[in-house]
This record gives C-alpha cells, sequence and structure tokens, in this order.
C-alpha cells in the first residue's frame, strides 16, 4: 500500500472538503464552506438601530444612555455584531466551552467589517486570569481579536493587558455585584500615550469588565478606547 507524499494528501483534503458538504453549527443543514447554514446565519438576532452609542446598549432614539451619563465609561463607543440572546448564545458557547475555536474566527472576520483601519492604533484582546486561561487552553478574547487586527492590519498585542486577580464569573453573580468584582482585577504593563486602542470581546452583557479594562488603559495614556464584541446583551427591549 502506497503512502501519499503529505503536499498530495493535503491537496486532496482541501478538494474533499470543497466537494462534502458542512454541516451547519445550529440546524445540522448542509453549509457548504461556512460554519452555519444561509437560513441560520440570517436568522441571527441582530441588534436595534437605537443603540447607546457609548455603552451598545438600547434607547429610545440612540441617544447616550442613563448609565454611561451618570457614569461615563473610560471607552469611548461600542460595536457589536449580534444581540446576545438565542442562538447567538449557543454560538458563543460552543466557542468558549466546546472549543469551536472557527467560531473565533467566523466573529473576528465579520467585526472587522464593521471597523475602520484608521480609527486604531492597537488592538488588545480583553485577557483572562492565567488560572482561567489554563483550565480552558485559550482565550477566546483573543482568538476573535486575531482576525480582526488581520483584517485591519493593525498591531495586536496579546499581553500588553493582563488579569492580574482571579475573580468569579460575572455571569454567577448579581448585577450590583459585577463592578465590585472585577474592580482593580487588570494592569496594564505598557505605556499607551496617545494610541488609539481598540479593546476586543466574546460579550459584553453589563459592560462592567470592560469599563474596568478600559479605565486601566485610560490610566495607562490610551488616547481613545473602542470596544468590540461579537455579541451584546441588552438590557431594555
Amino acid at each position: 500500500m502506497s503512502i501519499l507524499p503529505q503536499p498530495l494528501r493535503l491537496a486532496l483534503n482541501r478538494v474533499a472538503a470543497r466537494l462534502l458538504p458542512g454541516s451547519c453549527l445550529l440546524c445540522a443543514a448542509d453549509s457548504g464552506d461556512g460554519l452555519l447554514c444561509p437560513a441560520c446565519a440570517a436568522d441571527l438576532p441582530r441588534l436595534p438601530a437605537t443603540l447607546c452609542p457609548q455603552c451598545g446598549d438600547a434607547t429610545t432614539l440612540g441617544e447616550r444612555c442613563g448609565a454611561c451619563l451618570k457614569d461615563p465609561p473610560a471607552f469611548a463607543r461600542t460595536l457589536a455584531l449580534f444581540r446576545y440572546e438565542f442562538p447567538v448564545d449557543r454560538l458563543i458557547q460552543a466557542l468558549k466551552y466546546g472549543h469551536q475555536l472557527p467560531l473565533a474566527a467566523w466573529f473576528g472576520a465579520r467585526l472587522g467589517r464593521l471597523l475602520v483601519a484608521a480609527d486604531h492604533d492597537l488592538v488588545l484582546p480583553l485577557p483572562l486570569h492565567p488560572s482561567r486561561l489554563q483550565a480552558r487552553g485559550f482565550n477566546q478574547s483573543l482568538e476573535i481579536a486575531r482576525p480582526v487586527a488581520r483584517a485591519l492590519g493593525v498591531a495586536l498585542d496579546p499581553t500588553l493587558l493582563s488579569r492580574t486577580r482571579a475573580t468569579p464569573p460575572q455571569a454567577e453573580l448579581p448585577l450590583k455585584e459585577r463592578a465590585g468584582n472585577v474592580r482593580g482585577a487588570f494592569a496594564c504593563g505598557g505605556n499607551l500615550a496617545g494610541k488609539r486602542v481598540l479593546l476586543v470581546d466574546d460579550v459584553m452583557t453589563t459592560g462592567a469588565t470592560l469599563r474596568e479594562a478600559a479605565r486601566i488603559l485610560k490610566l495607562h495614556g490610551a488616547a481613545q478606547i473602542v470596544v468590540a464584541v461579537a455579541a451584546r446583551a441588552l438590557r431594555q427591549h
């Protein structure tokens, strides 16, 4: 039995991948070369047009929300792809806990299309604490940030912002306790004077974690911080 040379085997695998239909991650229908079939991709929950331009939460007319007026975050604006509800929540969970890493590239490529390269000098992923990174094996925010940085042609720094304190997962805490849970949980290892930073994460719910990370970046000189997330949970509908 002859063994095919590796270059030929790789080429045949690529051809087979094109010829054999893929399965949609949501409904298992034929998805061709994509992760989702066209029908499921079209049905993903979109965000309304009337969002707070700073934190991305829903507002009546697209004005700044009361929370941002009362306690402005350090980031200037928030961009998100989808509303964080079914089935987007399933996709995020499949990425984080099911190790479906192709979803990170899928989300990242779409985020890259929403952004303008000239608006950013540096891409930073929201970091995980080393203990959680070791348990999970990867940082989903970094995996989403990689294709974003490539699409924009902007430098990606995965270590400048670090998580210095292990905290309980935000989702396990009441809303009123989340800001305190992450207070002092981040550190910045460099001078960001004059830099326009794009801070990337998978999901924004209350925004407490991203607010704290952005606060630290601002203290280290960042001139502007923009948040980009795959999904945004809305408190108002």
